[in-house]
């Protein structure tokens, strides 16, 4: 049996290595067009900050330990074509430009996304970058490092450019954000979430700007000034993180069904709408738990649950992926918020009949050093009070109750449930009711 993995980031790998273990006489064949594998982008913003300072720390497993588990791994080599009916790859050696064909028995597409570079006039100038893969890493953090560089512009206000931010503060460097929307984080929290952490940028002297779209970049080799609907800004560096969009361009032809962004369907098992084809991580779609829909969810913890499942049934199995609740988490200057389930605006957009209730209180008890403020908002479906989605931000373990209410969306619980749960208290860690038990118990 001859595998195919185009890929070998998360999804890619989790799958070839487990494929191996379990059927170690397959012929395991990765393509990947980078240099680079089993990479954890999320370290990212980190390593430009200066929080660490090896970027193979952001490597989970190198190219060579594949290799010696006789994995066949092919570093710079890109798949630009898939013939379905003939199962074969047309395969392009980056380094030579050479084309060849090689054939497969089974498929694995975990082909990754990449960076969506907005329309934006001279964006090619020097000191603009992206925030996506090991080079943009390296690029960003020695710019950054650049004691002239002292006005860093972050265009996109999501997960990776809010975590620049911090990046950016933590060398000293004057901070201006652009968000298109009329707030942060929009896809993944609510409003009354997303206001107390655009409070709480604020106050850390960062110049957010939402509903202002960049049109342009002046400068004559570098950026100097960014041009919006609204004004201009001095510019010494460009970070664009706008989102991403699935790698799959080389499969417009192979009838493969995706959705309009290019993310590539698949059902509980992995599997694409080819036979023998199958697909998983940033170029494809997961399926949410809450909803039972197919949805686009970038993460890396589902690219590389959902790769182990495809492992496991490349080699033989027949095993389904129990889904995935979208669970998502950051920080933000000095709070934290995490985000679980479907958001009230998800909730609406589907039709469904839900209540919502947002409280604030406190984290732990007020003799013991550390308490502060702490937000919590649950969404539930209005009859039978079963928890939907869940959402918390504060300064300390906002995170980690964001992972139990994701416990009680997959167990079903009901707000009453919650609000009863039996949570650990001591007073450095929480009150006697705790939080969520208030949150639970307040939901009618």
């Amino acid at each position: 049996m001859r595998v195919i993995i185009v890929g070998a980031v998360a999804a890619g790998m989790s799958a070839a290595a487990k494929l191996k273990r379990m059927q170690p006489n397959y012929e395991v064949v990765v393509y990947e067009k980078t240099d680079v594998v089993s990479f954890g982008a999320c370290g990212l913003p980190y390593f430009v900050g200066g929080f660490f300072d090896d970027p193979n720390s952001m490597i989970a497993r190198s190219a060579e330990k594949f290799r010696e588990t006789e994995i066949d791994l092919n570093t710079f080599h890109e798949i630009v074509n898939v013939d379905v009916t003939n199962k074969k790859v047309t395969v392009k050696n980056i380094k030579t430009n050479v084309e060849f064909e090689d054939s497969y028995d089974k498929l694995m597409i975990a082909s990754g996304a990449s960076s969506i570079i907005p329309p934006i006039k001279n964006v090619q100038l020097e000191n603009v970058s992206t925030l996506k893969s090991m080079e943009d890493g390296i690029k960003v953090k020695e710019l950054f490092n650049r004691e002239e560089n002292k006005n860093i512009v972050i265009i996109g206000a999501g997960f990776i450019g809010l975590e620049a931010v911090e990046a950016a503060k933590k060398l000293g460097k004057n901070v201006t954000v652009f968000q298109s929307g009329n707030r942060i984080l929009e896809q993944v929290f609510d409003k009354e979430i997303t206001d107390v952490l655009e409070e709480e940028i604020r106050k850390h002297d960062v110049n957010l700007r939402l509903e202002e779209l960049v049109s342009e970049l002046i400068g004559q080799t570098k950026v100097e000034k960014v041009i919006t609907n609204k004004g201009k800004v001095d510019a010494d560096v460009v970070i664009i993180a706008t989102g991403v969009r699935p790698n799959t361009s080389f499969l417009k032809d192979s009838g493969i069904e995706m959705l309009p962004n290019g993310a590539i369907i698949v059902d509980e098992f992995g599997k694409t709408s080819i036979e023998d084809i199958y697909a998983a991580g940033d170029c494809a779609t997961i399926q949410n738990i809450v909803t039972g829909k197919d949805a686009y969810v970038p993460l890396a913890t589902g690219a590389n649950k959902l790769g182990r499942i495809v492992g496991e049934n490349l080699a033989g199995a027949n095993n389904s992926f129990q889904g995935s609740l979208g669970s998502s988490c950051l920080k933000v200057m000095n709070m934290e918020a995490g985000s679980t389930g479907i958001t009230e605006i998800q909730a609406q957009k589907l039709g469904l009949d839900v209540k919502i209730k947002f409280i604030s209180d406190f984290n732990q008890t007020n003799y013991y050093p550390g308490r502060n403020k702490i937000y919590v908002k649950l969404v539930y479906d209005a009859k039978t009070k079963v928890i939907l989605g869940g959402q918390v931000a504060g300064y300390k373990d906002a995170v980690q109750r964001t992972n139990v209410i994701a416990t009680a969306i997959f167990a079903k619980l009901t707000t009453s449930q919650l609000g009863m749960l039996d949570l650990c208290y001591a007073p450095p860690f929480a009150r006697t009711w705790d939080v969520l038990n208030v949150a639970g118990n307040v939901c009618k």
